[in-house]
């Protein structure tokens, strides 16, 4: 056997897989072939979306099940035993395990970032490969375990019997909080990004620490009745009778589990303290979901229930800690032991990408000042001042302005789908009101037909709330557009939902990653891959703080009332991506006097209503972020130019590319990784072009042909002639393949099986014509060689 023919996957079965079994590596347990670490960037343009390519690690050795210590890269034989490393070594940073192997199917290259000798890399034999009790021993003596940490680090997973894995940020901050506990550590805080499944992370802590019997009994806290039920019902199930919700203000003391509200268990008046029944050591374990919204406040009702249960260990679990002067998660907890990032949870392809669109009205730009006495609908006498946005649908209501957003939200999902699920954060419960009226109205053929296509959904509103599971369902279809103000902006899972409106000014950082986080869900069921944010208050330039960590692919910013909603395919050249000053300055007192009364008013405080003030669109612009997330302002096409030019300077250095090429497909698919659209550019280009011609034709300006030109162009040139007459039709055919499906058909013998192959003989029949494997295999080769030619 010839080593230096055979694949990597041959590598792996013939002598990789053999040396770990020798060593005695557990193959089922312990063993993990092509683990995927990410599920690949997804990247949008215009309404399509493909995903680059993930990562995956040809070996994941587990101490034991998803306790990782170990990465092997292998290669073939025609590459060197370490040419594997540098790979291996970026997927051991990402799970954060000390020993690295690479290996051609001749040994091992040994990388051990816990040697003490000095000597970090070293040649091993297939017959030295290491076991997993050495590797362990190492680093368990290296973090200094002793035996009893050791037994808790190793507590078994909960294991529905399925071979499903956590992901690899859910294992690092279900271990790292292991490790923390078994250390010592009594306060612990996790920041996970919404949507990364943060209480599925925390059910396996609360798991492996019940079984090992390091805590007792637990109390799971939340602020909202719909999380206490989403966990008692999915990621808390298999607790089963163990588990109970504290609820009617009742304390039964014979559960291991308690879920509850926080408000069900504490009050304002001492009798409402229901957390006093349970002595203060009856606790040895508290995990607080959305940690961020006033557990680390020291006057807030979650903190008295901390303080009182102060013995028990106490994890924070959040999206977005809160740091501002009164509240501070980190002055409560400590320092994050991990955090998954929205921007990382994008970029590995476990969260939805989002586009935004930009729509500035011209009173918000330039403010609003009443004439001398005029008076509002109800006959108020408005005062003369400027208002401005910080003014409107709080102080100052401009009624044309609430119907012009809710025809362009309309307009929006007439030109998408009028099903998206979508959620309008409006300024206060009064204004979601108004909202949902004027979206009704826009919105009549629906609206008549279904009475719940839009509803509000705030606090005061039993009804609407009712209608928050039916919203967050995705096999319900109504209702389809919620209005609301503060309820929806944390805890709802809503992973259909494809539009967000923020018709709301947000000036917090907290709230606006929460509310961002209301669509990063991805659902491929329901064709939910990204979403649109449609801003019309530019709390989107929230994007340029420094503390945001998860930029849009695209922002659109419609030039005037005309314009559609839907950010076009073909973007505008040369758009501005400088911070703009079409707004007042914050610091001018002109525009912005009374801005703290503005911001403060509440439901009851006097407001103008104006009908008869015109409103209109005043700009829009276009940027897309490219597939590293850097802020580019350019068309597809202009895209697609610039990606190619990178790696090929000239025509001549692409043609010799794809000529070299074994696989022309394989080359397809690594561009199409690289956020090439081909799909879209052959819209824009008009022909049923090969990917060869349509990257021809837009980056170096060469006339396209269609694959049937290329296809008539061979049968021209009688190159059939030096073959046998069945060797002729299967060539033919295969021309006819080429041109309705592409080159990537005719490059599988699979082709073979079906129609009209199937009628020349079976596919061990059809290569024999061509006198074996090699020949068919050299005949298909010149047969892309003179597609290619001309």
């Amino acid at each position: 056997m010839d080593k230096k023919k055979l694949t990597e996957r041959d590598i792996c079965t013939k002598y990789i897989t053999p040396a770990l079994e020798k060593a005695g590596w557990d193959i089922l347990r312990q063993v993990r072939e092509e683990f995927p670490l990410t599920d690949g960037r997804i990247l949008v343009r215009g309404n399509l979306h493909t995903r680059a390519r993930n990562k995956r690690a040809d070996y994941v050795l587990f101490y034991k099940p998803n306790i990782p210590i170990a990465v092997i890269e292998a290669k073939d034989n025609k590459h060197s035993l370490g040419d594997g490393m540098q790979q291996g070594l970026g997927y051991a940073e990402m799970i954060e395990v000390p020993f690295i192997f690479s290996s051609n199917g001749d040994g091992f290259l040994f990388h051990n970032k816990l040697a003490t000798d000095g000597i970090i890399e070293r040649e091993l034999s297939l017959e030295e490969f290491p076991t997993a009790e050495m590797l362990w021993g190492l680093w368990a003596k290296h973090r200094g375990l002793s035996e009893q940490q050791e037994g808790l680090l190793t507590q078994d997973y909960y294991s529905d019997g399925s071979s499903k894995t956590p992901r690899y940020y859910q294992l690092l901050a279900i271990n790292k909080t292991m490790e923390a506990i078994a250390k010592g550590q009594n306060r612990v805080l996790l920041v996970m990004a919404t949507g990364t499944g943060k209480t599925f992370t925390a059910f396996q802590i609360i798991w492996r620490l019940w079984k090992a019997k390091a805590k007792k009994r637990i109390l799971f806290l939340a602020d909202r009745n719909i999380l206490v039920d989403q966990t008692m019902t999915n990621d808390f199930k298999p607790f089963g009778s163990a588990m109970t919700k504290i609820k009617k203000r009742q304390a039964d003391k014979s559960y291991e589990i308690y879920l509850s509200l926080y408000q069900a268990v504490t009050g304002n008046e001492e009798d409402q303290k229901i957390y006093k029944q349970f002595s203060r050591g009856f606790f040895d374990l508290i995990v607080i979901d959305e940690c961020h919204r006033g557990s680390a406040a020291e006057d807030s009702a979650w903190r008295e229930i901390l303080d009182y249960f102060s013995s028990a260990t106490q994890i924070g679990l959040t999206a977005t800690p809160k740091e501002t002067r009164e509240i501070s998660n980190t002055d409560y907890f400590g320092e994050p032991i991990y955090t998954y990032s929205l921007r990382q949870g994008i970029e590995d392809g476990f969260l939805a990408p989002y586009k935004v669109v930009r729509i500035d009205l011209d009173k918000d730009v330039s403010g609003w000042r009443p004439g001398k006495g005029m008076v509002d609908k109800y006959g108020q006498e408005i005062e003369d001042r400027i208002y401005n946005q910080r003014d409107f649908d709080r102080t100052l209501v401009l009624e044309q302005r609430t119907q012009l957003v809710a025809r362009k939200i309309s307009e929006f999902l007439k030109q998408t789908n009028r099903f998206d699920k979508t959620i309008v954060f409006c300024e206060t419960i009064d204004h979601a009101e108004r909202m949902r009226q004027a979206l009704v109205n826009e919105n009549a053929d629906l609206a008549a037909a279904n009475s719940r296509y839009v509803v509000r959904i705030t606090g005061d509103n039993e009804e609407g709330k009712a209608e928050l599971d039916n919203f967050i369902f995705p096999e319900s279809q109504y209702p389809v557009i919620a209005t609301t103000s503060k309820l929806m902006t944390t805890g709802v899972d809503a992973q259909t939902c494809k539009l967000i409106v923020l018709d709301q000014r947000i000036q917090s950082m907290t709230e606006f990653k929460q509310i961002i986080g209301r669509g990063t869900r991805i659902n491929a069921d329901y064709d939910k891959f990204y979403f649109t944010i449609i801003d019309f208050k530019k709390a989107t330039e929230l994007f340029a703080d420094p503390d945001f960590d998860g930029d849009p692919v695209q922002i659109y910013e419609p030039k005037d009332l005309e314009d559609s909603p839907v950010p076009p395919d073909v973007l505008e050249e040369g758009g501005d991506e400088a911070e703009d000053d079409r707004y007042p300055d914050a610091d001018d007192k002109t525009h912005w006097n009374r801005a703290a009364e503005a911001d403060t008013t509440d439901e009851g405080a006097r407001r103008y209503v104006v009908a008869n003030v015109e409103v209109t669109v005043a700009a829009e612009r276009v940027q897309y972020f490219d597939a590293n997330g850097k802020l580019v302002t350019q068309s597809l096409k202009d895209y697609t130019r610039n990606a190619l030019t990178k790696d090929f300077a000239t025509l001549d250095e692409f043609l010799r590319h794809w000529s070299d090429g074994e696989k022309k497909q394989a080359i397809v698919d690594e561009l199409a990784n690289q956020g090439v659209f081909f799909e879209a550019l052959a819209a824009e280009v008009g022909k049923d072009c090969d990917p060869f011609d349509l990257l021809c034709h837009v980056v170096w300006g060469q006339p396209p042909l269609t694959r049937k030109e290329r296809a008539d162009q061979v049968k021209k040139r009688d190159y059939f002639t030096k073959y046998g007459d069945q060797a002729r039709r299967v060539l033919e055919a295969l021309l006819d393949k080429y041109a309705e499906g592409g080159v990537g058909e005719i490059e599988e013998t699979q082709i073979l099986t079906v129609v009209p192959f199937s009628e020349f003989g079976t596919p061990i029949e059809i290569i024999r014509s061509f006198g074996g494997k090699d020949g068919y295999q050299q005949a298909v080769r010149e047969l892309k060689q003179s597609l290619y030619s001309a």
